[in-house]
């Protein structure tokens, strides 16, 4: 018979393609048994959602000659704390925001940050949204939420987020009259407005609450990086010239304020023709890759310029919900495991960060 510690010591040897440590050394392995038909029941305990497809077929192919046929993998993330930038106070009810943001509008930054967030929520994870773009608030009309919905309040002194596909939404367009009514505010009531709907929304226990940035590196901006405790930043571009040239102004301002950047995602690198299977980089190509290297960070995934992308986010069902199967769907979940391992590492690495988890 098969020796589970002999399993257990090989298991444990398996390095994390994402965080570059061991099994062992991670502590992620828990419970194991081995049935008599051959059958091997691990229990894992990662720090990011979405690791146990990374390392189910590492650890079929490790335990392949120990007598085990079948691998059953019970997944359940620890997500840890990351501290904020600043020594800024961490939410009470939430363990990570992540500000997805850009350097221009238009290179789909609040399409990746809805998909980003349902992959991390399909993955396991409680997660959260934020629209923060007060100009262009969109993530009602991407969650398919109708026209007129508002929020509900509690003791007269706390927003209720909306619930959309499992996850927690705030908007600023929730509390306007209508989807054409214009926010014509100056920066300091358009951040206060901002601050109020963080602040004073009733989140649940989130694991992350992903913050829809406004587009540039403007007050608005600037200022809610400055006070919205923060882990870390995505920034979303195209490989344009131009669009790279702005996102580099947004990397530089999270570095001023203090906040790691988790990665790049390069938004609409190809395109390929539905009716020949031409590949045509429309935009260009490589861009995102270069500015990542440039600012040593890394590049989280290259999305496509596909039609049904747009047309899931504006119908109300955003890629990740509307076919989860989908190659597209299938590089959102890698950006969103990417980034949750990112948010990981900066709490094991950086002494000046707490890791504080809740039960």
């Amino acid at each position: 018979m098969t020796d589970i510690a002999a399993v257990k010591a090989v298991l444990g040897r398996i390095q994390e393609p994402l965080l570059g440590k061991s099994l062992a050394d991670l502590g992620w392995l828990q419970d194991l048994s081995l049935t008599a038909a051959g059958v091997l029941r691990v229990h894992i305990t990662p720090g990011y959602a979405g690791a146990g497809a990374v390392l189910a077929p590492l650890m079929q192919a490790a335990v392949a000659g120990l007598g085990v046929g079948e691998l059953q993998l019970d997944e359940k993330a620890v997500i840890p704390r990351a501290a904020p930038q600043g020594g800024l106070p961490a939410l009470e009810r939430v363990k990570n925001v992540i500000a997805v943001a850009s350097g221009k509008g238009g290179v789909g930054k609040s399409t990746t940050a809805v998909n980003l967030a349902l992959a991390l929520s399909a993955m396991g994870a409680k997660v959260g949204v934020l629209d923060a773009d007060i100009y262009g608030p969109s993530q009602p009309m991407m969650l398919g939420l109708p026209a007129g919905t508002k929020p509900g309040v509690k003791d007269q002194a706390w927003f209720l987020p909306v619930l959309a596909h499992g996850i927690e939404v705030m908007s600023i367009g929730f509390l306007l009259d209508s989807d054409s009514t214009p926010v014509v505010w100056r920066g300091p009531k358009a951040t206060g407005a901002l601050l109020q709907l963080l602040t004073q929304t009733l989140w649940g226990d989130l694991d992350f609450l992903v913050v829809d940035m406004p587009p540039g590196t403007g007050d608005i901006a600037l200022t809610l990086a400055q006070k919205v405790p923060v882990a870390g930043a995505v920034i979303v571009s195209t490989p344009q010239d131009i669009a790279l040239l702005d996102a580099k102004k947004g990397i530089e301002m999270f570095r001023k304020v203090g906040i790691p950047v988790l990665g790049v995602v390069e938004n609409m690198a190809l395109h390929v023709c539905s009716a020949c299977g031409h590949a045509d980089a429309v935009f260009g190509e490589g861009g995102g890759e270069r500015m990542a290297r440039e600012y040593e960070t890394v590049l989280l995934g290259q999305l496509p310029l596909e039609r049904q992308i747009r047309e899931q986010a504006d119908g109300g069902r955003p890629t990740v919900v509307a076919a989860p199967d989908s190659p597209a769907a299938q590089h959102y979940f890698s950006i969103a495991r990417q980034t949750g391992a990112a948010v990981a590492r900066l709490a094991r690495t950086d002494p000046k960060r707490i890791n504080i988890v809740f039960e």
